[in-house]
């Protein structure tokens, strides 16, 4: 899941951030609410979280402006104010669901899922391809019955060729996919998370699955497809 968290206490954030990092999430961070708005406006984000009193535009207009504009992701407010009129017009502007601080940390990740349940009911709970398995919800993988450690960085990617296979996903599409940015031709960081997660999934005894399409970028499937193996 990728999260915006639109807070303008940077401490709080960072803290909030780090701790949705643990959870799985992918976490961007806005300050104001023209910040956050230019962010929504340029990437994909699966829920937005936002701080009420924003500077430069406050969470009530920013959402406001958001569902003008056509852009339908869901929204939690997280705020201060547990007055009723703020929340019913939180709701009323777009808002999805509304927390008051302080709040428990594990109210917000229960919030946050339940955001995502609704907004994806159709969705397979599991991922599939040969003998790899991915579990949405369980955040776990296994091969041939064995479990995978993986980090964040490492299921976005798996996730996101699991859902493509057999067909290939550009470096591009990759690197905007589990960064929200897009890296220079020359740089390596889609490299080494690669070469780490096929380090993973094909052990010596295991027949490859993770593929290097060259010129286009890398696939998951079970045959004897393209491969150029990325160097070390």
């Amino acid at each position: 899941m990728k999260i915006l968290l639109a807070e303008d206490d940077r401490k709080f954030s960072k803290h909030l951030s780090r701790g949705l990092e643990t959870e799985g999430f992918l976490v961007d961070q806005a300050f104001d609410g023209e910040e956050a708005r230019g962010l929504v406006e340029k990437n994909q984000y699966d829920v937005l979280a936002v701080d009420v009193n924003l500077p430069l535009l406050n969470g009530f207009s920013l959402v406001s402006q958001l569902r003008e504009s056509g852009i339908n992701t869901p929204v939690i407010f997280v705020t201060g104010s547990g007055d009723v009129t703020d929340v019913v017009h939180g709701l009323d502007v777009g808002g999805d669901d509304y927390i008051v601080k302080p709040f428990r940390f594990e109210e917000l990740v229960a919030r946050l899922r339940a955001i995502m349940r609704r907004q994806r009911p159709q969705e397979p709970r599991q991922l599939r391809v040969a003998d790899l398995e991915l579990d949405l919800l369980t955040r776990q993988a296994r091969r041939a019955g064995r479990l995978i450690e993986l980090t964040n960085r490492e299921f976005a990617i798996l996730e996101h060729l699991m859902s493509a296979s057999p067909k290939p996903v550009a470096k591009e599409i990759l690197t905007r996919h589990v960064w929200n940015q897009s890296f220079a031709a020359e740089t390596n960081v889609l490299n080494v998370h690669i070469k780490n997660l096929r380090r993973k999934l094909e052990p010596d005894d295991l027949p490859q699955l993770l593929h290097t399409v060259r010129n286009v970028g890398f696939c998951l499937h079970g045959g004897d497809g393209p491969s150029d193996p990325i160097e070390s």
